[in-house]
């Protein structure tokens, strides 16, 4: 396999499938056994999975709320989510740890790296909940932070676009797609791919990212075995 530890990095709205909203749960089961899939490969694997799908911080700023307890709305909404992951992995006998920013011992652990990383090194699936625990910061940021403190040797962002395109190919029909790109060009083309401070801890870190789309069956594979799919940034 060409990677030894990964972050994997989902929308909160990839959990809604055909939904309007919420989860759906045979969504959330292809993307455990896709998991299994590279999981029983000897790969060790940790995820930090968005909340868009329940509540979104930035809208209901707009909305008039205010920001701070907005964003910690939504990173208990990416808890709700880590959650439905985990008793779907755990259905199909992966044994995993949910971690998260804010203590809720009920529940899960809190974050702690050294006991992160122990963790994937005994071979469990670890699912970073959460955030980063700080209000101002996404859940891209929170995946760039994590695959950084665990030594991850790259960030998967699973989306429903299979890769970086020239423009939005859901708007632009002539938007062609990029195999391959280095941050200094993300950045001079004005490419969304994740939010700048994820992008730029990434860059400064030395750590690729590969944007695929998570929601075909095999490509996660197809990934962790070094196939071009997708777009590397690097």
């Amino acid at each position: 396999m060409k990677y030894k530890r990964i972050l994997l990095k989902l929308s909160g709205e990839s959990l809604m499938g055909e939904k309007q909203y919420g989860i759906d749960n045979e969504r959330v089961k292809q993307y455990a056994e896709d998991i299994k899939a590279v999981h029983d490969k000897g790969l060790e694997i940790a995820i930090v999975i968005g909340g868009g799908n329940i509540f979104r911080g930035l809208s209901a700023e707009k909305s008039g709320m205010d920001r701070a307890q907005a964003d910690y709305m939504g990173m208990l909404a990416t808890v709700i989510n880590s959650m439905a992951l985990q008793d779907a992995l755990e259905k199909v006998g992966i044994k995993t740890r949910l971690l998260t920013a804010i203590k809720m011992e009920q529940i899960c652990e809190p974050f702690i790296r050294r006991r992160a990383v122990r963790h994937l090194e005994k071979g469990r699936v670890v699912i970073f909940g959460a955030g980063t625990g700080n209000p101002y910061f996404t859940t891209d940021s929170a995946a760039a932070l994590r695959a950084i403190e665990i030594k991850a040797d790259v960030v998967l962002k699973g989306t429903r676009v299979d890769g970086i395109y020239t423009a939005d190919p859901e708007k632009d029909p002539l938007a062609t797609k990029y195999e391959e790109i280095s941050f200094r060009e993300v950045y001079d083309k004005g490419l969304n791919v994740m939010d700048m401070t994820a992008f730029t801890l990434c860059e400064e870190n030395q750590v690729p990212i590969i944007v695929f789309d998570m929601n075909k069956h095999g490509n996660f594979m197809k990934i962790a075995n070094g196939e071009p799919i997708g777009t590397l940034v690097k």
